[in-house]
């Protein structure tokens, strides 16, 4: 007999926007804070825009009505699966490194 394990969903409870930053708090404790120019209509979005967002499905993603602006919590925790990102946005530390190190050599 197998068992069957349900999986269990982060989600978010609490949102805030800086100049610079969306900083989203998920139900695990965790805050996931990612550079607002990933989000064109937030980053232009008024201080009072940004602040007037409502959790949809539950908390599996967020909205801005005046904005209409959807971001999902998976694609905040796993960008590169869900968002076009310069290239060196996504790489790790040491293969930046490496590829710097490289255009120099050239």
């Amino acid at each position: 007999m197998s068992t069957l394990v349900a999986r269990a969903e982060t989600l978010a409870v609490d949102v805030e926007c800086s100049g610079d930053a969306l900083c989203v708090t998920l139900s695990d404790g965790r805050v996931v804070s990612v550079p607002l120019v990933w989000f064109p209509r937030l980053a232009g979005a008024s201080t009072r825009e940004r602040s007037e967002w409502e959790l949809v499905g539950g908390g599996i993603g967020i909205h801005w009505e005046a904005i209409d602006e959807d971001i999902s919590v998976a694609s905040l925790l796993r960008p590169e699966n869900f968002m076009r990102l310069p290239d060196k946005a996504l790489q790790p530390p040491a293969r930046k490194k490496r590829a710097a190190a490289e255009r120099r050599s050239r």
